[in-house]
């Protein structure tokens, strides 16, 4: 039947109908077509890159309506080695430990973790394994030592299983060399044991610190602190975080909370975006063997954007 032959009262129920769907947030089906579509509009703008879709992992959470945030993903729930991602859960972890005591607060510690996210450093980040874990690196130990050992530096892989995590190994230092002596028997004889994420659960974190549920709202935002980077300041290098990876394919306006990850194979990049136009959103790609192709993140973004509005 024709809509102009429709009794009136039932044009007016599909006229409400419909405005009542425009304004609820994306389904999550709807949000899953969006991410792969942005990945295949991405593979064919690079046809010579070869980008497969083994070698990349997205997830986006809508956060419109922060009170019923709907998620997508393109093999979100596969493990891949996440470079300085990582960081991300040290920095809760660390403030896990620091809520419940097993911690004590000091303006070095702090250091520690501000070094860790903002200028995402080795260094600091061992620093704080360390702490964490009470299992620090040394000479490789007799079997039933190393046993105790092990236990004490899977701390934090616990404390993420706690929360139902599933999917992530969060054990290991990030090195700009190493590892040597312990650290490399823990990491086994083929590095099996290296870190592993999956963009879901990164999203997750990411979510929970952006609403506040991290730990505390108090300690989210502190999180949150760290995690903030200046779009509008401009720099010469290509591998900044604020604008080197999701951030370069965001509008004028926009803010960013993010924590990135790259090394000789692998570039990802974490982010919590908020635009002008009121998007709100939790964006987490992982690319691997592709590292030097600064492109293809932003590329990926900006598809994710284009779907979400």
């Amino acid at each position: 039947m024709p809509l102009t032959a429709l009794p009136a009262f039932c044009v007016l129920l599909l006229i409400a109908d419909n405005t009542t769907v425009e304004q609820r947030p994306p389904e999550p089906q709807f949000l899953h077509s969006i991410v792969a579509d942005a990945v295949r509009r991405t593979q064919a703008q690079f046809p010579n890159e070869n980008l497969r879709d083994d070698e990349v992992a997205v997830t986006v959470i809508d956060l419109s309506d922060p009170s019923r945030p709907r998620s997508g993903s393109f093999r979100g729930d596969q493990p891949i080695y996440p470079a300085s991602v990582v960081k991300l859960f040290y920095l809760a972890a660390t403030h896990q430990w620091l809520h419940d005591g097993r911690l004590r607060d000091s303006e070095e510690l702090r250091r520690m973790m501000r070094d860790m996210i903002v200028d995402s450093s080795n260094d600091a980040t061992a620093a704080v394994v360390d702490t964490l874990t009470g299992a620090a690196n040394g000479e490789p130990l007799p079997e039933d030592e190393m046993k105790v050992w092990v236990e004490k530096r899977n701390a934090i892989n616990r404390y993420f299983a706690s929360l139902g995590y599933t999917g992530i190994n969060v054990c290991q230092k990030t090195y700009a060399e190493g590892p040597y002596g312990r650290e490399r028997v823990f990491l086994g004889p083929k590095f099996e044991n290296r870190n592993k994420l999956t963009t879901d659960a990164t999203a997750r974190l990411l979510d929970e610190i952006v609403q506040g549920t991290a730990v505390s709202a108090e300690r989210s935002g502190q999180m949150m602190e760290l995690l903030k980077r200046d779009v509008t300041k401009k720099g010469s290098d290509p591998d900044d975080q604020a604008r080197g990876f999701i951030g370069g394919a965001l509008p004028a306006g926009s803010l960013l909370w993010s924590k990135a990850g790259w090394t000789s194979t692998a570039r990802h990049d974490a982010a919590y975006v908020e635009t002008p136009n009121g998007q709100k959103f939790v964006l987490v790609i992982f690319t691997t063997g592709h590292a030097n192709r600064r492109e293809l993140l932003p590329a990926i973004a900006g598809e994710v954007l284009k779907g979400l509005r």
